[in-house]
This record gives structure tokens, sequence and C-alpha cells, in this order.
């Protein structure tokens, strides 16, 4: 927001509150996770699901950061994080079979990831200029105007492709998750009494997700309720 708002802080609150707690849950999974030792290192593992999926063409490489860890699409590349590329421990190997799930499903052209791909553009655009736009709308008077609700729900529309890519994000990452989970197993990378490590890492970071989603949603009835759009009859 540009401008305070307690009536924002207290609708957005429920996602901040499941957003601090989403983080605490996987930084503390991670750090328990990271204990358990695995055969192989983050990078090893994800190279192993990618060939058997038959995507040895598919890169993988070290990027900085920390739980920086994301699949390209673009350039068809895994790109992880310093201690997921090489540590051999659970929490690693998890992670990046995460990634690699996202590739498989990048090959196999799964719905959702096609349908997510194609609402990034217009996602980053809306998120950028939504909020500004819709400000301008509430100096025009909002829905007490013509003009002033024009420009509020060009706001609305832009900040709902943002919701739109939240939603569709859901089940791509949700099924990534699905994907490592059954790999690993299936591979006889995780054993049946370590996959309780690699499920708590994996069903954290999906929290995570879910914020993200609830905190976009409960910012687009803010904008309709601020702007007075939801009782407009004009």
């Amino acid at each position: 927001m540009m401008y305070f708002d307690p009536l924002y802080f207290l609708l957005l609150a429920p996602a901040m509150l499941l957003a601090f707690w989403a983080q605490w849950r996987v930084k503390a999974n991670f750090a328990t996770a990271a204990e358990q030792p695995a055969g192989m290192s983050g990078a090893e593992a994800a190279r192993a699901m990618l060939n058997a999926a038959g995507l040895q063409s598919v890169g993988i490489e070290r990027v900085a950061g920390f739980l920086s860890d994301h699949y390209d699409p673009r350039a068809k590349v895994l790109r992880l994080s310093p201690e997921v590329y090489g540590g051999h421990h659970l929490a690693a190997v998890g992670i990046a079979a995460h990634e690699a799930g996202h590739a498989i499903q990048d090959a196999t052209r799964y719905a959702p990831l096609v349908i997510r791909n194609l609402a990034v553009p217009l996602a980053g655009f809306g998120g950028n200029t939504a909020m500004l736009v819709f400000i301008v709308g509430l100096f025009m008077g909002g829905a007490s105007t013509a003009f002033g609700a024009w420009v509020c729900w060009l706001g609305v529309g832009l900040f709902a492709t943002v919701v739109f890519f939240q939603l569709v994000n859901l089940p791509v990452e949700f099924d990534a998750s699905a994907r490592a989970k059954e790999e690993l197993a299936a591979m006889g990378i995780v054993h049946p009494q370590q996959a309780v490590y690699v499920n708590k890492v994996l069903n954290a970071a999906a929290w995570t997700y879910v914020a993200g989603t609830l905190s976009a949603v409960l910012t687009l009835v803010y904008m309709l309720i601020r702007s007075g759009l939801l009782g407009n009859r004009r």
C-alpha cells in the first residue's frame, strides 16, 4: 500500500499471520531435515529424477541465496541454492526434487503450469500497476463518481490478474511436491522412514503459497470495500 490504512492491515492480518507461521515452519523443518543425511546431494537427486523422466537436456545450476531454488521454464534449467545444490541431506533432496517436479510438469505440458506461465506477464503488469491505478480512482471519488468508479474497477481488474495467478499457482506447487515425494520413494532415494522429513519440508513450503494466495484475495476484497464498489448501485 502507498499509504497507511488500518482497514487494510485488519483485513490482511490472517494472511500475514499465516505467512509468518509458514515461514517459521519452513525454516524449522528445513533445519531438522538438514540434520538427516541422504545418499546423494540435492543436485544429484534432481539429476536422477530428471534422467528417469527422459529430461537429460534440462540443466542444473547453482545460484546464490537461501532457498532461492526455482525452475526456469524458458531456459529449461533448475537453479538451486548452494545449501540445496550441494547439501547431502533430506532437506536438500526434497526441495531439489520439488523443482525437478516443475521441469517434468513443463515437459508434459501440465495444464495448470501452462496457464500459470501464460498468466505471468499479465499478473506482473497487474501487480506493478493495480494499486497505483486504484488509488487514483479513490482520489477521483471512488464509487461516488462515474469516472472514479471506472478507474477503481480498472485497478481491481488489474489486481484480479494477480489473484488468478496465485490461484492457478496452488495446484502447480502441490503437484510438484506430490511428484517429488512419489519419485523419491519409487527410485529409492528416500526410504519410508526418511519420508517424514521430506514431507514436512514440502508441506511447510506449500503453506507459504496458501498464505500468498490468501493475501491476494483479501487485498482484492479490501479494494472492493474501500472503493465502495461492493455497495455501489450506479
